[in-house]
């Protein structure tokens, strides 16, 4: 095998050894920043979780209690452990379809067709959607009443709509579950368009840098374009599956009523450690559903040579 070398001191360095250095100097700011700027308050936050934090005119003071800020946390806080079981089933529903809607999207995106340029940038709207300035608006009390009056004068045409996809699914032969699943998503329409805007542009981009002579062998051989799909685009594309899938996961968990009642506890009501405990509790909880999902789904991914 033959090498691509370096001359440096003296030494000879293999293409391989280059890779490595450069890729070394790539995360270096991130790793700079999470030493000096996050692991301090990182181990901060472990300390306060085990200890009775009370700040007064001299200072901050820490008494170790052990594990009773988690026991609080789970036991005696009423809302902690339904909040918890809320953000994880949101998730287990909500990523999947965004998954899978940002990948359908970003196929059709990819297509030629009049105008394609002005619907690319009306589906990365929902990123500049989720900015603060734009998310506090949407909570605001007028945005609300529109959104009431909306869901006032629309309720029963959605309900008769749902309930006649549920019966025209039901009797096609379709799992009552996958029906319940279906059905929820189409209730869940605003927040799965609303967290997709990312995900699509980088499916998008995944899609681009195929081959086009692919394709083009694939339909001199008589592929259909369904075929092209599940033999060329999802195979080439499901790195980038992975890597949505990953990224879906952390934004599902960033902004929910949890993190609302952890800010809450710690800086409203000055509760420090059982606040640092419920955050690790939580930190835990993702770093769990992040290794299980990310093994089971590495085992599928087909990386291209």
């Amino acid at each position: 095998m033959k090498f691509i070398t370096q001359r440096l001191g003296g030494k000879k360095r293999s293409y391989g050894k280059q890779k490595a250095l450069w890729g070394i100097a790539y995360v270096m700011p991130w790793l700079l920043g999470f030493i000096f700027f996050f692991l301090i308050p990182l181990l901060t936050s472990l300390i306060y979780s085990f200890s009775t934090v009370t700040a007064n005119s001299e200072g901050i003071g820490i008494t170790l209690m052990g594990m009773k800020n988690y026991v609080t946390a789970f036991t005696v806080n009423t809302s902690f452990n339904r909040m918890l079981t809320e953000a994880i089933v949101n998730m287990v529903v909500n990523v999947p379809l965004i998954v899978i809607f940002s990948l359908f999207l970003a196929v059709v995106l990819n297509q030629k067709f009049l105008g394609r340029s002005f619907a690319r940038s009306i589906f990365f709207l929902p990123v500049i959607l989720a900015s603060g300035v734009i998310l506090t608006l949407e909570s605001s009390s007028l945005v609300q009443a529109i959104n009431d009056q909306n869901a006032g004068s629309g309720g029963l045409i959605n309900a008769l709509g749902s309930f006649e996809l549920e019966r025209l699914m039901l009797h096609a032969g379709v799992s009552e579950t996958i029906v319940n699943y279906l059905t929820g998503a189409v209730d869940r329409i605003y927040d799965i368009v609303s967290q997709s805007g990312v995900q699509i542009l980088i499916f998008l981009a995944g899609i681009q840098t195929i081959s086009p002579q692919l394709y083009e062998a694939s339909k001199m051989e008589g592929a259909t374009g369904y075929e092209a799909f599940w033999k060329i685009t999802f195979p080439m594309v499901s790195p980038l599956i992975l890597v949505n899938m990953i990224y879906t996961i952390i934004d599902s968990f960033s902004r929910n009523e949890l993190t609302e009642l952890i800010r809450t506890t710690g800086f409203v009501q000055f509760d420090f450690g059982l606040s640092s405990a419920m955050a690790w509790i939580y930190f835990l909880a993702i770093t769990i559903i992040l290794l299980i999902s990310a093994y089971l789904v590495s085992r599928k991914v087909f990386y291209h040579e």
